[in-house]
């Protein structure tokens, strides 16, 4: 992976003749710019709820997104929030290593969508989401989606200023990423079983799974659903609505 954040195997940091030491003492400074960027950033997206989207590549990231800005009325499920918000009014910025394939299909929706290409960075910074931001009328949004680089590793560590870290795992991985990747699901506010349309078919252990998000990452809200035929969107929705609400709350969302 990349060598920016420190996530270089041994091998490879011998073969650069760098010390384990500097590679700790790199990515820290790495990491301490990037917080306080973060903290810029969440100054910029007061008015907004943030979303940031995490999964290894194939999860469902962009279908799920996909499907959210297609059903932007979310209103329904929580009181008066339609007065404020009716459909979602959102944006969002996309990080990929290379193409815009999935750019190109969320703009399909009609939302304002915006690539990261981040080369040879297996995750995004929070100053490339600043950049990415500058193209987009923030103001006139209630929701902003950061759709991250497909990686369950490095993003774990990287402060966006976001509101809410939303983690997906599909059936189609299996029952254990929690346990191979813990750093990335003891961050998650809420982890998304995705693509249980597909469990039986693949032989998906639901008890298995849900065992180890307990274990590794109590604190996530879990919702299983499926992107494709609908299942499980409401309460997903629901919980999206609530956060939506809360800044109606705060009047920082403000009716249109």
């Amino acid at each position: 992976m990349c060598g920016q954040c420190g996530c270089e195997t041994e091998s490879q940091s011998a073969e650069k003749n760098v010390s384990t030491p500097r590679r700790v003492e790199l990515r820290q400074n790495v990491l301490d710019k990037n917080d306080r960027l973060a903290e810029h950033n969440r100054a910029l997206f007061r008015h907004l709820l943030v979303l940031n989207f995490l999964s290894s590549p194939g999860a469902g990231k962009t279908t799920l997104v996909k499907r959210l800005l297609r059903d932007r009325d979310l209103t329904t499920s929580v009181g008066p929030l339609h007065q404020y918000v009716d459909p979602l009014r959102a944006g969002v910025i996309v990080g990929d290593l290379a193409s815009d394939r999935d750019a190109e299909r969320l703009r399909q929706t009609g939302v304002p969508v915006v690539q990261i290409n981040t080369g040879n960075l297996c995750h995004l910074e929070a100053e490339m989401v600043a950049k990415a931001a500058q193209q987009l009328d923030l103001a006139s949004f209630d929701l902003l989606i950061i759709e991250n680089v497909g990686n369950l590793v490095c993003p774990a560590a990287f402060d966006l200023g976001e509101d809410l870290r939303l983690v997906l795992m599909s059936v189609t991985e299996g029952e254990d990423k929690p346990l191979k990747y813990p750093t990335m699901f003891k961050s998650a506010h809420a982890v998304i079983i995705s693509k249980i349309d597909l469990a039986t078919m693949v032989g998906f252990n639901r008890e298995a799974a849900l065992h180890h998000l307990h274990l590794i990452a109590p604190q996530a809200l879990i919702f299983e659903l499926s992107a494709i035929t609908g299942e499980g969107l409401a309460s997903y929705y629901t919980y999206l609505s609530e956060h939506i609400f809360q800044c109606c709350d705060k009047g920082i969302i403000t009716s249109s």
